[in-house]
């Protein structure tokens, strides 16, 4: 029973410890005038912002990266140049590719253009223009899994309002017709997020259907945006649910909004667990006398990241985190310092590391700029000691779950102190990935491998564990 306690405790302490590893703020843009509406997209040692800017004397798209986890970042790259708005962009990162839209008005109205690179944003590809009509195209949202690239925004050209979807499933070289997934008489949608995961395609948007009154609702398709599920209303009451944002990995869902339900703007969480047939019941995050509002979602693995903007007049951002996918949530807290405003807040992780970037006030009203930050231990995937017992043997474990898509449990244990590599081949014997590379205590660890880090496609994959005197190799599979 004192073991048990001394375990439990040890956890507790550790994921109080994960929490208080937030980083100094970073700011990211440093000129005179506004960098606003930031989005923020990472895939392994690669972290991706792109925002719009108005300093070349109208609003363009720039991107900024980091290739070690955000620890340092690149200059600025300005992505659009024409004397038109180029506005509100969404980056979705996946592998070496990294695809960015935006809404565009160089053709005369507001349409969504694309952008891609395919090389870690290194450099980046001509626009391509998505969207063709006469009328209003906004709003849009990107999100990348492996070759498949999907796309959802709002569009007028049916007379009112709808949501409109298009995906390219080879990397964003080509891409399908326009899509209308939403058909009202009367009513708007607004606030379209979409999430991927393999061929699933999720989305959350918030949607009146005429009564006045907007809920949340959310659409799924199983084979890339061929086919279509149903909308299911996840809200229905009589206050307002809007601004949602939506994160699938393997077969959970979570979608979070903003809610009036209790009379104040407060954030809710919703969960599918089985790849969203079916959700489970709303959960209140927020219970302060202030507003919050915008959340953004990411998750990985049973690791689920928000974060919001909280105040009234002076808002700050502020985040939260469940491990256990959503079950339990521990204690929210305020990660900007802004003092004046933070907004547009965008949150992701890869590896260990948590990543949140903003719009920040703090320089004047006319003079907005990106800001960063980072959790290096916030993520619990990756490499963990689970135990500091001497083992009696060196000992590679099966990994867990076998098959699995995208993240599996490499457990292995070390019975003296030693350089250890821990690394992952293809069937031809090719190295795909080099997880542990590094001296390490006696102990048994557990490495949570995520596929979509590295850009896998299915099939049979080895791992290796190598030490001063042991060496095991197992086989797994990866599904999609």
């Amino acid at each position: 029973m004192e073991k048990i306690f001394l375990i439990v405790l040890l956890l507790l302490i550790q994921n109080s410890l994960s929490m208080s590893q937030w980083q100094s703020e970073v700011r990211l843009t440093n000129t005179n005038t506004y960098s606003a509406n930031s989005a923020i997209s990472s895939s392994g040692n690669f972290v991706h912002v792109v925002w719009s800017d108005n300093r070349d004397g109208n609003n363009e798209i720039y991107s900024k990266r980091s290739s070690d986890e955000g620890s340092s970042w690149s200059a600025d790259m300005r992505l659009t140049n024409n004397t038109f708005f180029s506005i509100l962009p969404s980056v979705s990162a996946s592998g070496s590719q990294v695809h960015v839209v935006w809404e565009d008005s160089r053709n005369g109205n507001p349409e969504i253009y694309y952008n891609r690179s395919d090389d870690n944003g290194t450099s980046w590809s001509a626009d391509t223009r998505l969207t063709n009509n006469n009328n209003t195209s906004q709003n849009a949202h990107v999100s990348a899994s492996g070759s498949n690239v999907n796309v959802i925004w709002r569009d007028t050209r049916s007379g009112t309002y709808e949501l409109f979807y298009k995906s390219s499933t080879d990397g964003g070289t080509n891409w399908s017709a326009d899509a209308q997934l939403t058909n009202h008489t009367a009513g708007l949608v607004s606030s379209p997020s979409v999430s991927s995961n393999g061929s699933n395609v999720h989305m959350a948007w918030s949607d009146d259907r005429g009564d006045g009154n907007y809920d949340i609702y959310y659409k799924r398709s199983t084979d890339v945006g061929n086919t279509w599920g149903a909308d299911a209303r996840l809200t229905d009451g009589p206050d307002i649910s809007e601004t949602p944002s939506i994160s699938a990995t393997s077969t959970d869902v979570h979608i979070v909004w903003l809610d009036l339900r209790n009379g104040s703007n407060e954030i809710y969480h919703k969960r599918s667990a089985d790849n969203g047939i079916t959700w489970g019941i709303d959960t209140r995050l927020t219970n302060g006398p202030l507003q919050s509002q915008t959340p953004s979602v990411f998750s990985i693995s049973s690791a689920v990241h928000i974060v919001w903007k909280y105040g009234f007049t002076n808002n700050e951002i502020y985040y939260v985190r469940s491990i256990d996918n959503g079950v339990n949530w521990e204690a929210s807290k305020q990660i900007s310092n802004s003092i004046i405003s933070a907004y547009s807040s965008g949150v992701t992780a890869s590896g260990t590391v948590v990543h949140v970037a903003w719009t920040d006030a703090r320089h004047g009203s006319s003079n907005h700029q990106i800001y960063y930050k980072r959790n290096p231990t916030g993520n619990p995937v990756g490499i963990q000691q689970i135990s500091s017992e001497i083992p009696d043997q060196f000992l590679l474990s099966q990994n867990y779950p076998n098959p699995f898509n995208p993240v599996t449990a490499i457990n292995y244990s070390i019975s003296e102190n030693s350089f250890v590599t821990l690394k992952i081949y293809d069937v031809s014997g090719i190295e795909v990935a080099t997880l542990v590379s590094e001296n390490q205590s006696t102990g048994t660890y557990s490495y949570q491998f995520s596929s979509a880090s590295y850009q896998l496609s299915s099939g049979v994959y080895f791992y290796r564990l190598q030490t001063s005197g042991y060496t095991d190799t197992k086989k797994m599979i990866l599904t999609k």
